[in-house]
């Protein structure tokens, strides 16, 4: 047919064998550990994320193990920042493109008008993936973002309608299963169990600790206590940077601004 002459199979030298040249989205071993050390080296704010890293293995340029909701964090920030370096840009701007669309899409508050604009640059980003991918990648999934702006406009935003909130829902119904061959019983003896104890804890005094009264973890600015999340690690400030954070705790709390005035 004359397609993509660049990819097709070739002769090797000694005319024994026949090798396959590599494609503009290929990635070298060198260039898939820089890939996978973007993800796990990550940082993110406390509760945005899971730990990402666990699930990024350097040496093996594989990731593996993560939930849908680091595929949705993937997809969002890391993605776009991770293929920069490693990708041509006609591969690399189609991805980001790609990005940019699912993270606009996802926004708490979403203007009508530029769900018109968001249907014209998913058409133009899968032409461009068209060009670059080969047609066995291109399956249902893929066309789906071709609606997904429609449905936006007659559903609302998306964080009404996706489902981590059910995932994590079954997970917790998951957890109750300790008879295998009886999940069903199970899961219905440890909800009656539950909400026995919820209804109980409603008739206890205040001052007894419970689900129901217990203060988040982030309900509190300053909480009198802390919970672990690694290894200790201990280090001494400079006074420079006592200093600093003196100040920036004074400088961003209410209570000091009108004496900052």
């Amino acid at each position: 047919m004359g397609i993509r002459k660049k990819l097709h199979l070739k002769a090797t030298s000694d005319g024994k064998r026949t090798q396959l040249p590599k494609a503009c989205f290929s990635l070298t071993k060198k260039e898939k550990s820089i890939f996978c050390g973007v993800l796990k080296n990550v940082k993110f704010p406390d509760g945005m994320a899971s730990n990402i890293s666990r699930c990024v293995h350097v040496e093996e340029g594989k990731i593996f193990g993560y939930k849908s909701h680091d595929a949705h964090i993937i997809l969002h920030f890391l993605l776009q920042i991770a293929i920069r370096d490693v990708t041509p840009n006609q591969v690399a701007i189609p991805l980001i493109r790609l990005c940019s669309f699912f993270h606009c899409l996802c926004q708490k508050v979403i203007e009508p008008k530029s769900l018109d604009h968001l249907e014209v640059e998913i058409a133009e980003t899968l032409c461009q993936l068209e060009r670059i991918f080969p047609p066995t990648f291109f399956d249902i999934m893929v066309h789906l973002p071709i609606l997904l702006a429609n449905e936006v406009r007659f559903g609302g935003p998306v964080q009404f309608r996706w489902m981590y909130y059910m995932e994590r829902y079954l997970g917790e119904l998951k957890s109750f299963v300790r008879n295998k061959s009886r999940p069903e019983g199970s899961i219905a003896e440890a909800y009656l169990a539950k909400e026995s104890l919820t209804f109980c804890s409603r008739y206890l005094s205040s001052d007894v600790d419970t689900e129901m009264n217990r203060m988040t973890r982030n309900t509190c600015e300053f909480p009198n206590t802390g919970y672990f999340v690694g290894a200790r690690i201990l280090f001494s400030l400079d006074q420079r940077s006592q200093n600093q954070a003196h100040g920036y705790i004074l400088f961003n709390s209410d209570g000091v601004e009108d004496y900052i005035r």
